[in-house]
Protein backbone atom coordinates (compact mmCIF):
# COMPACT_ATOMS: atom_id res chain seq x y z
CA UNK A 1 0.00 0.00 0.00
CA UNK A 2 2.72 2.16 0.51
CA UNK A 3 4.12 2.09 -2.33
CA UNK A 4 0.53 2.67 -3.91
CA UNK A 5 0.47 5.55 -2.47
CA UNK A 6 3.92 6.71 -3.38
CA UNK A 7 3.47 6.09 -7.10
CA UNK A 8 -0.02 7.89 -6.93
CA UNK A 9 1.85 11.04 -4.85
CA UNK A 10 4.33 10.79 -7.73
CA UNK A 11 1.87 10.65 -10.19
CA UNK A 12 -0.10 13.26 -8.56
CA UNK A 13 3.02 15.59 -8.27
CA UNK A 14 4.18 14.89 -12.30
CA UNK A 15 0.46 15.18 -13.44
CA UNK A 16 0.49 19.17 -10.96
CA UNK A 17 4.28 19.93 -12.60
CA UNK A 18 3.25 19.09 -16.23
CA UNK A 19 0.22 21.72 -15.77
CA UNK A 20 1.89 24.04 -14.16
CA UNK A 21 4.80 23.77 -16.95
CA UNK A 22 1.76 23.53 -19.50
CA UNK A 23 1.13 27.14 -18.30
CA UNK A 24 4.45 28.43 -18.51
CA UNK A 25 5.80 29.63 -21.96
CA UNK A 26 9.19 29.01 -23.16
CA UNK A 27 11.16 32.07 -23.81
CA UNK A 28 12.74 32.40 -27.05
CA UNK A 29 14.35 35.31 -27.32
CA UNK A 30 18.26 36.49 -25.63
CA UNK A 31 21.38 34.81 -25.94
CA UNK A 32 21.48 30.73 -26.10
CA UNK A 33 22.94 31.33 -22.75
CA UNK A 34 19.91 32.66 -21.00
CA UNK A 35 17.56 30.48 -22.66
CA UNK A 36 19.30 27.23 -21.27
CA UNK A 37 19.47 29.01 -17.95
CA UNK A 38 15.64 29.82 -17.86
CA UNK A 39 14.95 26.11 -19.48
CA UNK A 40 16.97 24.65 -16.30
CA UNK A 41 15.85 27.35 -13.71
CA UNK A 42 11.85 26.88 -14.71
CA UNK A 43 12.37 22.96 -15.64
CA UNK A 44 10.63 20.73 -13.01
CA UNK A 45 12.46 18.27 -10.57
CA UNK A 46 12.35 14.93 -10.00
CA UNK A 47 14.43 13.14 -7.76
CA UNK A 48 17.79 14.05 -9.18
CA UNK A 49 16.31 14.83 -12.45
CA UNK A 50 15.06 17.52 -14.62
CA UNK A 51 11.87 16.68 -16.11
CA UNK A 52 11.92 19.31 -19.46
CA UNK A 53 9.15 19.48 -21.99
CA UNK A 54 10.01 18.66 -24.64
CA UNK A 55 8.60 21.01 -26.94
CA UNK A 56 10.94 23.81 -24.67
CA UNK A 57 13.66 21.19 -25.64
CA UNK A 58 13.17 21.27 -29.93
CA UNK A 59 12.73 24.97 -29.44
CA UNK A 60 15.93 25.38 -27.64
CA UNK A 61 17.59 22.84 -29.78
CA UNK A 62 16.09 25.03 -33.01
CA UNK A 63 17.24 28.32 -31.87
CA UNK A 64 20.88 26.64 -31.21
CA UNK A 65 20.95 25.49 -34.33
CA UNK A 66 19.59 29.15 -35.36
CA UNK A 67 22.48 30.66 -33.69
CA UNK A 68 24.73 28.20 -34.95
CA UNK A 69 24.05 28.94 -38.44
CA UNK A 70 24.22 32.44 -37.87
CA UNK A 71 27.65 32.35 -36.34
CA UNK A 72 28.98 30.58 -39.18
CA UNK A 73 27.79 33.14 -41.52
CA UNK A 74 29.23 35.42 -39.48
CA UNK A 75 32.18 33.73 -38.80
CA UNK A 76 31.93 33.18 -43.27
CA UNK A 77 31.34 36.34 -43.72
CA UNK A 78 34.36 37.42 -41.59
CA UNK A 79 36.60 35.10 -42.77
CA UNK A 80 35.92 36.85 -46.22
CA UNK A 81 35.69 40.03 -44.68
CA UNK A 82 39.81 39.26 -43.24
CA UNK A 83 41.00 37.44 -46.87
CA UNK A 84 39.72 40.24 -48.76
CA UNK A 85 41.37 42.86 -46.15
CA UNK A 86 44.65 40.94 -45.87
CA UNK A 87 44.44 40.84 -49.48
CA UNK A 88 44.53 44.53 -49.58
CA UNK A 89 46.95 44.91 -46.92
CA UNK A 90 49.58 42.87 -49.35
CA UNK A 91 48.45 45.40 -52.02
CA UNK A 92 48.69 48.27 -50.20
CA UNK A 93 52.09 47.41 -48.65
CA UNK A 94 53.33 46.23 -52.18
CA UNK A 95 51.86 49.78 -53.06
CA UNK A 96 54.12 51.48 -50.69
CA UNK A 97 56.96 49.06 -50.89
CA UNK A 98 57.00 50.82 -54.38
CA UNK A 99 56.23 54.44 -53.42
CA UNK A 100 59.08 54.11 -50.90
CA UNK A 101 61.61 52.97 -53.77
CA UNK A 102 60.54 55.90 -56.24
CA UNK A 103 60.74 58.07 -52.48
CA UNK A 104 63.93 56.89 -52.58
CA UNK A 105 65.16 56.91 -55.90
CA UNK A 106 63.75 60.82 -56.13
CA UNK A 107 65.79 61.10 -53.27
CA UNK A 108 68.95 59.74 -54.19
CA UNK A 109 68.45 62.08 -57.79
CA UNK A 110 67.50 65.03 -55.99
CA UNK A 111 71.11 64.51 -53.70
CA UNK A 112 72.77 63.68 -57.18
CA UNK A 113 73.84 65.35 -60.52
CA UNK A 114 74.16 62.84 -63.98
CA UNK A 115 76.95 64.27 -65.56
CA UNK A 116 77.84 62.00 -68.83
CA UNK A 117 75.69 59.53 -67.65
CA UNK A 118 77.86 59.32 -64.30
CA UNK A 119 75.66 59.84 -60.87
CA UNK A 120 77.59 61.81 -58.93
CA UNK A 121 76.48 62.92 -55.08
CA UNK A 122 75.82 66.71 -55.06
CA UNK A 123 78.81 67.50 -52.62
CA UNK A 124 81.04 65.53 -54.65
CA UNK A 125 79.55 67.14 -57.75
CA UNK A 126 80.24 70.83 -56.52
CA UNK A 127 83.91 70.08 -54.86
CA UNK A 128 84.93 69.03 -58.94
CA UNK A 129 83.37 71.91 -60.88
CA UNK A 130 84.61 74.29 -58.17
CA UNK A 131 88.11 72.41 -58.60
CA UNK A 132 87.65 72.64 -62.27
CA UNK A 133 86.80 76.26 -62.15
CA UNK A 134 89.61 76.91 -59.39
CA UNK A 135 91.92 74.79 -62.07
CA UNK A 136 90.68 76.90 -65.14
CA UNK A 137 90.93 80.17 -63.34
CA UNK A 138 94.37 79.35 -62.23
CA UNK A 139 95.35 78.37 -65.47
CA UNK A 140 93.68 82.18 -67.07
CA UNK A 141 95.75 83.44 -64.63
CA UNK A 142 98.91 81.76 -65.28
CA UNK A 143 98.09 82.61 -69.77
CA UNK A 144 97.59 86.35 -68.76
CA UNK A 145 100.99 86.54 -67.02
CA UNK A 146 102.76 84.47 -69.88
CA UNK A 147 100.85 87.19 -72.46
CA UNK A 148 101.53 89.99 -70.37
CA UNK A 149 105.01 88.41 -70.46
CA UNK A 150 105.21 87.90 -74.07
CA UNK A 151 103.02 91.29 -74.95
CA UNK A 152 106.16 93.38 -72.91
CA UNK A 153 108.67 91.41 -74.73
CA UNK A 154 107.21 92.21 -78.03
CA UNK A 155 106.69 95.49 -77.60
CA UNK A 156 110.30 95.42 -76.35
CA UNK A 157 111.28 93.67 -79.84
CA UNK A 158 109.40 95.69 -81.91
CA UNK A 159 111.06 98.73 -79.83
CA UNK A 160 114.42 97.30 -80.36
CA UNK A 161 113.37 96.32 -84.26
CA UNK A 162 112.39 99.38 -84.61
CA UNK A 163 115.57 100.77 -83.46
CA UNK A 164 117.85 98.68 -85.64
CA UNK A 165 115.47 99.61 -88.61
CA UNK A 166 116.48 103.19 -87.95
CA UNK A 167 120.06 102.52 -87.49
CA UNK A 168 120.05 100.17 -90.26
CA UNK A 169 118.03 102.58 -92.49
CA UNK A 170 120.61 105.71 -90.93
CA UNK A 171 123.48 102.87 -91.57
CA UNK A 172 122.42 102.46 -95.20
CA UNK A 173 121.80 106.11 -96.01
CA UNK A 174 125.58 106.44 -94.65
CA UNK A 175 126.39 103.48 -96.74
CA UNK A 176 125.37 104.97 -99.42
CA UNK A 177 126.52 108.75 -99.47
CA UNK A 178 129.42 107.34 -98.99
CA UNK A 179 129.09 104.56 -101.94
CA UNK A 180 128.01 107.88 -103.81
CA UNK A 181 130.92 109.52 -103.05
CA UNK A 182 133.25 106.69 -103.74
CA UNK A 183 131.64 106.42 -107.05
CA UNK A 184 132.23 110.30 -107.96
CA UNK A 185 135.54 109.87 -106.86
CA UNK A 186 136.53 107.13 -108.96
CA UNK A 187 134.06 108.61 -111.85
CA UNK A 188 136.25 111.27 -111.26
CA UNK A 189 139.43 109.38 -111.09
CA UNK A 190 138.23 107.47 -114.39
CA UNK A 191 137.43 111.07 -116.03
CA UNK A 192 140.96 112.34 -114.82
CA UNK A 193 142.60 109.46 -116.24
CA UNK A 194 140.54 109.35 -119.12
CA UNK A 195 142.12 113.46 -119.89
CA UNK A 196 145.29 112.57 -119.39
Amino acid sequence: MKKIFILFITFFSITISSFSQSNKQFIDTGSVNNQFDYLIEKSNRYQDFKVVKINWLLQLKSNVADSLTASKKEIINNYGLLNSQTSTIDSLKIALNKSSETIDTLNSEKQSVSLFGIQFNKGVFKGIMYSIIALLALLLAFFITKFKQSNSITKQTKSLLKDVEEEFENHRKVALEREQKVMRKLQDEINKQKKE
